[in-house]
């Protein structure tokens, strides 16, 4: 089981950008798949999380209506459009795999994480 995620970089306020999440040795059938950050000195955080039907989003009030998760199952690669950004949205990002039954929110039920991608928002 694999998680790799790319697409973090600097951006200015205001600006976007669309993180990747590639998986390998799994299917998406099974597992949902959040996004979490973590920013220096803080507890990581849930941001969003797609069921493993892809019929359910969830997303934390800090981010909803600026980000989108969306799964591409022929390509097995999840994704975080991320518009709107702030400084408050610096962290590193990570993606990890859960059951199907996880409190989407609650790190600690996922099994499978990635290395993480650094985000950083200047202002």
């Amino acid at each position: 089981v694999q998680l790799v995620e790319s697409g973090g970089d600097l951006v200015q306020a205001g600006g976007s950008l669309r993180l990747s999440c590639a998986t390998s040795g799994f299917s998406l059938d099974y597992y949902a798949i959040g996004w979490f950050r973590q920013a220096p000195g803080k507890e990581r955080e849930g941001v969003s999380c797609i069921s493993s039907s892809g019929g359910t989003t969830y997303y934390a009030d800090s981010v909803k209506g600026r980000f989108t998760i969306s799964r591409d199952n022929a390509k097995n690669t999840l994704y975080l459009q991320m518009n709107s950004l702030e400084p408050e949205d610096t962290a590193v990002y990570y993606c990890a795999a859960g059951p199907p039954w996880v409190t989407w929110s609650r790190a600690s039920e996922y099994a499978y994480w990635g290395q993480g991608t650094q985000v950083t928002v200047s202002s």
